[in-house]
């Protein structure tokens, strides 16, 4: 029996919101990429091509991630039961990861520049950082509201704050280059910024490849979940309890529910029950809860390990 609390209007009108967005934010970004990465050839500043380039991934993150969200809208099938949500977390994936290798390509850059400073514009640095931080700016906020619950739109909203404190840093750099004629302050602030782009990168690849590998939520507390579900009246105990989530913010379960020798009837008030708990104390929308009377004692996880136990000894 399961436990369906999804209020489809809602989530295809905000999808459709979502797209919008982000299609707007894709022709910001392709807009001006071009535009920076010639003013970066031309003054010199590996600040800007840095820039450039992490803002190119961008118009790769904006247009993966809109096409994510385009498959969301489609609906189930027989062969695709859950229906596309996990092309967000796929996508999450490889924007986290394209994150990791512009940080690599950013220290590497700097290093050869570290070895042999070249003269950097400063002017043209200052005046181009400063039109990029506020079309940065615009695009992020753009995605910002959609990205506090879906992995996909976070994964892009990183890209985006990562440009808006790039060319936040290209404009303090060029300042101080203008002033002080340290070219090395160049590769410098742009070592900075590929450190916080691999910090953010990080959390996302972590937690994409958890959602994959249909890891239990960090933040769900297994043991405080038995309390509570053995709290419902007519429960004996919890067993073979499964946890995971099919996105970020789409959470499902198993578990096989022990109990007296009941009615059907009887048996629904208690899924009932324990329906409302996992949704709203964990915020599990879809639970498939199986309920038994003779035959299995309480023992978390006891089909897994059994089957896994089984498997090593062959």
């Amino acid at each position: 029996m399961h436990g369906h609390a999804y209020p489809h209007v809602h989530l295809e009108d905000s999808a459709r919101g979502t797209r919008n967005r982000l299609a707007l934010s894709l022709i910001l970004t392709a807009a001006f990429v071009v535009f920076e990465a010639a003013a970066g050839w031309y003054s010199n500043s590996l600040v800007l091509l840095t820039d450039a380039a992490h803002n190119l991934t961008d118009i790769i993150a904006l247009a993966l991630s809109l096409y994510a969200v385009s498959l969301t809208l489609r609906p189930s099938s027989s062969t695709k039961t859950y229906g596309y949500h996990r092309a967000g977390i796929l996508v999450a994936l490889i924007n986290s990861t394209t994150l990791v290798v512009i940080s690599l390509w950013i220290f590497y850059s700097a290093y050869q520049r570290f070895l042999s400073p070249p003269e950097v514009m400063a002017g043209v640095l200052i005046v181009v950082g400063t039109i990029a931080f506020f079309v940065n700016l615009a695009t992020a906020l753009l995605v910002m509201k959609d990205s506090r619950h879906d992995l996909n739109i976070r994964s892009t909203f990183l890209h985006l704050v990562g440009d808006v404190v790039s060319t936040l840093g290209a404009v303090a750099a060029g300042v101080m280059i203008y002033f002080t004629g340290w070219n090395w302050l160049d590769p410098l602030v742009s070592v900075f910024i590929g450190l916080l782009i691999l910090w953010n990168a990080w959390g996302i690849l972590r937690e994409s490849v958890d959602i994959l590998l249909e890891s239990t939520p960090r933040d769900v507390d297994m043991d405080a979940m038995i309390r509570d579900m053995s709290q419902v009246t007519g429960v004996l105990g919890v067993h073979d309890l499964h946890v995971w989530s099919i996105t970020q913010s789409m959470r499902t379960m198993s578990a096989h529910i022990l109990t007296d020798d009941i009615s059907i009837s009887a048996g629904t008030d208690i899924q009932s029950q324990l329906n409302e708990v996992l949704s709203g104390r964990y915020n599990i929308t879809h639970a498939t809860l199986q309920l038994e009377c003779v035959g299995c004692q309480p023992n978390l996880f006891c089909d897994l390990n059994e089957i896994t136990h089984h498997h090593e000894r062959v």
